[in-house]
């Protein structure tokens, strides 16, 4: 027998309703007209139904989110409150965009303007423009920008070849000292 009662699953813990419905009972329960912030309705939920699952803070944090972007809940001064009906709907960030005037049916819509500045109207009698040159600038004949680098070639420049001698050290070489002349008639 006592294999029997082992194998029927225990009792399921009574399961809790859907987080929004449970933010929404804890906001109307208390009924403060400034409404109510994160830790009061979960210390609301936690005193109304108990065990909570233990992701409970994650899981309002993010209700809470979905409903105040959802209209659901408004947000005032870092409390939760529902929304007045009587209140205007809330307005997007921007401006809003002007209200379109319907068109009378048949009309035909052209394609849309182009971008920049319009081109200056040309007369028909003057002769066509000359073609634009690309590569020389505002009259100067020479082409914009830095002159390329010219490649270095060893017959141009000649490399003088080092004095026969000791290697060269590294560094400043020594200040040379003028010799002291011997006094001549000895």
């Amino acid at each position: 027998m006592a294999t029997e009662e082992s194998n029927n699953p225990a009792p399921a813990p009574p399961s809790l309703p859907q987080y929004p419905e449970l933010i929404l009972a804890a906001i109307e329960a208390v009924n403060d007209k400034n409404g109510l912030n994160k830790s009061a309705i979960s210390k609301h939920i936690e005193s109304t139904y108990g065990e909570l699952p233990a992701a409970h803070s994650t899981l309002l944090s993010h209700h809470l989110n979905k409903m105040k972007q959802n209209g659901q809940l408004v947000m005032v001064k870092n409390n939760y409150m529902k929304p007045d009906p009587n209140a205007p709907p809330r307005r997007g960030r921007g401006r809003p965009p002007k209200p379109k005037v319907p068109l009378p049916p048949g009309t035909v819509i052209g394609p849309p303007r182009p971008r920049g500045r319009p081109p200056k109207p040309r007369d028909p009698l003057a002769p066509p423009p000359p073609p634009k040159k690309k590569a020389a600038s505002a009259g100067s004949g020479r082409p914009r920008g830095r002159p390329p680098k010219l490649a270095k070639t060893t017959a141009a420049a000649p490399v003088a070849a080092p004095a026969s001698g000791p290697p060269r050290g590294r560094g400043r070489p020594p200040k040379v000292k003028p010799a002291v002349a011997a006094p001549v008639g000895c």
